[in-house]
């Protein structure tokens, strides 16, 4: 079967791949793939919601390579790195990382301005800079993110195309292999990176990608994620959410020239949310950790759907879809917090028994499990023996870290703004029978 490569440009991206990864883990399927490889694109390096998606992402790794697969079960989908595929297919990369993590040349520890070579330039080409850029913008760290700053972004990302990373998923890539790219549209990095990376895509050339014509002919599916949470204020901050809306007009109308009417996205998926919560002001690094949302979690749908279509609905010719489609999600009312009841009949059956039983899972696990080991029949008799030993060894540790992320993610969303809170977290044993909200 087909692999899938998922580009997650900034914080947005690792987001949404965060509630892939949990939907995955719960059994979701993700039809008509074999493996999946996520790709995380963010020029900061420290970023509290990267950090922890690749966190997750390692547990996930470590628990499908320890568990057996059935069709219905947990932890069926395989989820690998570039460096570790390049090695299943003998074209191994020693100067790539074991990571899902890519940084951008010339982004650590540097200024916009080094990186643009400000300092070198004549008078005539300096101010031409200083009115494109004030000084500012010229001074913004770039390990720090690009701050709501587009214009900036789309300089330093269009660097990727030169990257080893890129160079290697060149080498990697297959007939029957597909693409989805996850962004935000009103912030800076995502905004800037996707219609960049999709260019470079399309127009991929033989020079620096072995694979070019396999990729500027692949089935390319998108989500961009419109404005779902606020940014409460700061004197002098460089972020303000009174521009969030401005900033998506005009990408949108970008969007609409440069990629829909040309045909260059075969399936793009639209989603946000117009009642929105405010995070504590962060500029990136650690700091920028944003509570879970249900708005992430839609967009990790958009890229199941779009796996499950066929081959002829994603045909490319001459790097321009044939029969391109673009979709948006709705929920049967206005509701808050979101049920599983609130969803339309295919999300619900895609969505209830998996996250169901493995919020059951995970309730069994953080309530009645240390209880039971060693002391129920079952713990004692079956061919591995559940004790202390057990309890103490990296695989269970690994688990019980995953579960724990797992509960956090749920409780994120219930708490947000719309929340989407299908069960009641407070559940005690007596209680099982109410753990699902609305049944």
């Amino acid at each position: 079967m087909a692999r899938l490569f998922i580009f997650g440009i900034g914080g947005t991206g690792s987001r949404v791949i965060k509630a892939l990864t949990m939907l995955m883990a719960t059994g979701v399927e993700v039809p008509n793939t074999s493996e999946i490889v996520p790709i995380i694109i963010d020029p900061d390096a420290q970023n509290g919601d990267m950090t922890r998606t690749v966190e997750l992402l390692n547990d996930y790794q470590k628990i499908y390579a320890a568990v057996e697969h059935t069709q219905n079960g947990f932890f069926k989908t395989k989820i690998t790195t570039l460096k570790k595929l390049a090695e299943q297919n003998e074209k191994s990369n020693t100067t790539l990382a074991e990571t899902f993590q890519y940084n951008i040349n010339g982004t650590k520890e540097g200024r916009f301005g080094e990186f643009i070579g400000y300092g070198s330039l004549d008078e005539t080409n300096k101010a031409l800079v200083d009115l494109l850029y004030p000084e500012k913008l010229l001074n913004l760290s770039l390990d720090e993110g690009f701050k709501g700053n587009p214009n900036i972004g789309a300089v330093v990302l269009n660097q990727f195309k030169y990257s080893n990373e890129l160079k290697q998923f060149s080498n990697l890539f297959q007939e029957g292999d597909r693409i989805f790219i996850i962004s935000s549209i009103f912030g800076g990095t995502g905004a800037a990176g996707f219609p960049l990376l999709l260019k470079n895509l399309r127009n991929a050339e033989s020079a620096h990608l072995t694979s070019h014509k396999l990729i500027q002919d692949a089935p390319i599916g998108a989500v961009t994620v419109m404005p779902y949470f606020g940014v409460e204020p700061k004197a002098d901050g460089m972020i303000d959410k009174g521009t969030f809306i401005s900033k998506t007009k005009a990408a949108l109308s970008y969007y609409y020239r440069t990629m829909c009417s040309t045909n260059a996205i075969n399936a793009l998926y639209y989603v946000g949310d117009e009642m929105k919560n405010s995070e504590a002001y962060a500029e990136g690094r650690g700091a920028q950790m944003n509570r879970a949302h249900l708005v992430e979690m839609v967009a990790a749908l958009g890229i199941i759907d779009f796996m499950r279509l066929s081959a002829s609905d994603v045909a490319t010719t001459n790097a321009k879809a044939n029969s391109p489609f673009y979709r948006e999600f709705g929920i049967k009312e206005d509701a808050d917090p979101v049920t599983f009841l609130s969803f339309e009949d295919q999300t619900y059956k895609q969505l209830f028994a998996p996250l169901t039983q493995f919020g059951y899972f995970a309730l069994y696990l953080r309530q009645r499990f240390d209880s039971a080991v060693g002391a129920a029949a079952w713990s004692k008799n079956g061919s591995v023996k559940l004790d202390t030993h057990f309890v103490g060894q990296p695989f269970f540790q690994t688990l019980r870290h995953f579960i724990g992320q797992y509960w956090v993610w749920l409780d994120e969303m219930a708490r947000n703004q719309r929340g989407f809170a299908p069960f009641n977290m407070n559940t005690i044993d007596a209680s099982l029978s109410t753990f699902v909200r609305g049944l």
